[in-house]
């Protein structure tokens, strides 16, 4: 974009699937970045910028933006995405630590479980000619990112929202692929579509003219709120994956630094997120359609910090995708690739114990009480599990158990007889007190009398996911996570979720969905203890990431006296993100 942009010329932004132009409108108070980036933004999600020299005095052209060169040089600077650069910057990743060990004449290497990060981590290893093996409890790679087939309906039981494509097509391209080879990405637009109790609705779209339509219609002045928030995003963002997210803090002094506590004021670390909306939007619609991101973290819209106003930028700028034939298709791309480089996978295959002895981890014990020796071994199950089951010392174990955890979920699966249109791909039913509903999952620990919950059709997108004339619908109601002194009744929460889920669609005319379910699958927060060892049931990756539980004060990629084991997952740094942390190096 930036080769055709000049001194001098205007800025007219034509929406390519719309014939109307939307006008970004100049005003005294905007600031050169502001403007840099709101035109990197549309540049970003489809919007084609036409230049014209200034000439004339028309209402239209009055109406356009002037470039100056400062301007210009912002949109260049805006437009390097940071996720393309960190992996080859870095000052020390775990992957490298392995590499240097391995260097010291050790070749082999044992993975505890096959989820993304172990997945991701075993492809980058075996590529680059080290022995390994991959043991994992289940009867198939993947972990929470799993897939459920049943009568022809396939569904996602983990992600099924494909975020930020640089950050797996570094992954790729590392294991010398071409992420297109292997995905066929969709993009979804509209994003989300938001459903409100007194039957309004919010459709969350890269088509910036319908978004100022919808946007001034609930809140008049909102949309110029929306470009604001976005160019916090863009900070936001490029500041945390440049300095936080996209590397490994060995040191204390790595983190607690002069610049990274200045960090901690431009990323708004100390301001909640919702609190901070006030600064954008009004309205109460507005402000849970662009906080409830916050659920991906575990975190709540309440207590988050306003940092995580990356999460819509990234949403709108970078889109939200989805890969043809469902999200498992990343688990089993990958590990084809690992495979083909010679990484061995074993399921149902569940290990006991890592065996450690002079400092060192030698390998694992296994529940049958064979042992498997290795010179490197990597935990991909989940952190609190690892330390407190599979380790000897209790201390560590302990405090994480003191840590902050996220929330978890009541999850259906339905295999339905029909095909529902009120349904888009992604569907957000926010309650009527959004605020109280929240409150009771995170601080209760329970579940609201009227659950905010999100329903996911992937058919819209993928008509393979269910038999022609059927519906795939997969439903989540967000729930709190077990409680470690009473035990709650979760056959009770399930129940009342279900009904909750159906009365709030049946508004929306999908009265006869109960008669037209074929079958059910539900999980519960005992569900993700069980199958697939989270502490304390919580579903988005254990440990959340509240201001302490990020950085240099999460858990870390390896241990700090078993220097030969290392650590990839949700629970670790940088945390939730499918396989970021599997693919930490310089």
């Amino acid at each position: 974009m930036g080769d055709n942009v000049y001194p001098g010329n205007v800025l007219l932004c034509r929406q390519l699937c719309i014939s109307d132009l939307v006008l970004v409108k100049s005003k005294s108070s905007l600031s050169q970045q502001y403007l840099a980036t709101v035109i990197e933004w549309t540049h970003r999600i489809g919007i084609r910028i036409d230049l014209v020299r200034t000439s004339g005095t028309s209402q239209r052209q009055k109406n356009r933006i002037e470039l100056p060169q400062k301007t210009v040089e912002l949109v260049r600077e805006n437009s390097r995405r940071p996720w393309a650069n960190s992996h080859h910057k870095q000052e020390k990743g775990f992957i490298n630590d392995i590499e240097e060990i391995s260097m010291d004449s050790q070749k082999s290497i044992l993975i505890i479980g096959a989820g993304l990060g172990g997945i991701a981590t075993a492809a980058r290893l075996a590529y680059q000619g080290y022995e390994v093996t991959v043991l994992e409890k289940n009867a198939a790679p993947g972990g929470r990112c799993s897939q459920l087939i049943r009568d022809g309906h396939r569904f996602d039981t983990g992600p099924t929202l494909f975020l930020i494509p640089e950050v797996f097509e570094a992954t790729y391209a590392s294991l010398g692929e071409r992420m297109e080879e292997h995905l066929d990405l969709r993009r979804i637009d509209p994003t989300y579509q938001f459903h409100f109790d007194d039957g309004r609705k919010l459709a969350i779209t890269a088509d910036l003219k319908a978004m100022q339509e919808q946007l001034e219609a609930i809140e008049p002045g909102s949309f110029d709120g929306l470009l604001r928030y976005m160019v916090e995003g863009h900070r936001h963002y490029s500041l945390a994956v440049e300095d936080l997210a996209g590397r490994n803090f060995n040191k204390l002094s790595e983190y607690l630094n002069p610049k990274n506590i200045g960090l901690l004021f431009k990323l708004k670390g100390l301001i909640k997120h919702y609190n901070n909306m006030g600064n954008y939007f009004q309205h109460p619609y507005l402000k849970a359609a662009f906080t409830f991101q916050d659920m991906y973290l575990g975190l709540s819209p309440f207590d988050a910090p306003s940092t995580y106003s990356l999460l819509q930028y990234t949403e709108l700028v970078d889109g939200v995708w989805f890969p043809m034939g469902g999200m498992y298709c990343i688990v089993e791309s990958l590990v084809s690739i690992a495979e083909a480089n010679g990484a061995q996978f074993i399921f149902n295959t569940p290990v006991k114990r890592i065996a450690v002895d002079n400092g060192r981890a030698k390998g694992v014990i296994l529940d049958d009480g064979s042992q498997i020796n290795a010179d490197v071994v990597v935990a991909n199950a989940d952190l609190p599990y690892v330390y407190r089951n599979l380790l000897p010392d209790k201390a560590p174990a302990d405090r994480l158990d003191r840590m902050k955890y996220t929330c978890s979920a009541i999850m259906f699966y339905w295999g339905v007889d029909r095909v529902y249109p009120q349904l888009d791909t992604h569907n957000l039913f926010v309650a009527r007190d959004y605020r109280a509903s929240i409150n009771r999952v995170f601080k209760d620990k329970s579940l609201p009398d009227e659950p905010n919950f999100y329903v996911h059709a992937p058919t819209r997108i993928d008509p393979s996911a269910a038999p022609q004339g059927s519906d795939t619908l997969m439903v989540l109601v967000p729930a709190g996570r077990l409680k470690e002194k009473t035990e709650q009744d979760w056959d009770l929460f399930r129940t009342q979720a279900r009904s909750a889920v159906l009365e709030r669609l049946s508004e929306l005319g999908m009265a006869d969905l109960v008669d037209q379910i074929k079958f059910e699958v539900s999980y519960s927060p005992r569900t993700y203890k069980r199958m697939y060892n989270l502490a304390k049931g919580a579903a988005f990756g254990s440990i959340n990431h509240n201001l302490l539980q990020v950085g240099y004060l999460r858990p870390h990629n390896r241990h700090n006296r078993y220097r030969n084991l290392f650590f990839t997952g949700g629970s670790t740094h940088p945390g939730n993100g499918c396989h970021c942390s599997g693919n930490l190096s310089p």
